[in-house]
C-alpha cells in the first residue's frame, strides 16, 4: 500500500511499519445524518451522514476480516461537500449522499 499526508507524514509512515498495517482493515460510510458535527472521537465521528472511514491494521474477524496486526486506525474523510465514491468506474456517492439508481 502506498500512502500519502499533507501533514503527519512521518507518523504515517511509522504507523505503516508496524506488522499487517499495511493491509486495510475496515472500510464503512457514515450514514446517520442526524450527526451533524465531529466530535474528535473517531468511534462516533465515523457513523456521521456524508462521511466515509478506512483502518488500517487489524480486520474484525466477526464481519469476515482476515489481517492480524497489533494496530487498528481509522481515519474519517468528511465527503459531504466536494466528495466522490465510485464502484466499477461509475458514481455511486456525491457529496455526502447515495445517487439515485
Amino acid at each position: 500500500m502506498q500512502a500519502e499526508a499533507s501533514r503527519g507524514r512521518n507518523y504515517l509512515d511509522s504507523l505503516l511499519e508496524t506488522d499487517g498495517a499495511r493491509v486495510l482493515g475496515e472500510v464503512g460510510i457514515g450514514l446517520n445524518y442526524s450527526i451533524d458535527r465531529f466530535t474528535g472521537h473517531s468511534l462516533f465521528d465515523e457513523k456521521i451522514g456524508g462521511t466515509v472511514h478506512f483502518a488500517i491494521g487489524n480486520s474484525y474477524r466477526a464481519a469476515g476480516g482476515l489481517n492480524d496486526s497489533a494496530i487498528h486506525i481509522d481515519m474519517v474523510c468528511d465527503l459531504r461537500e466536494q466528495g466522490e465514491i465510485h464502484a466499477d468506474g461509475q458514481p455511486i456517492w456525491r457529496d455526502g449522499r447515495f445517487l439515485a439508481a
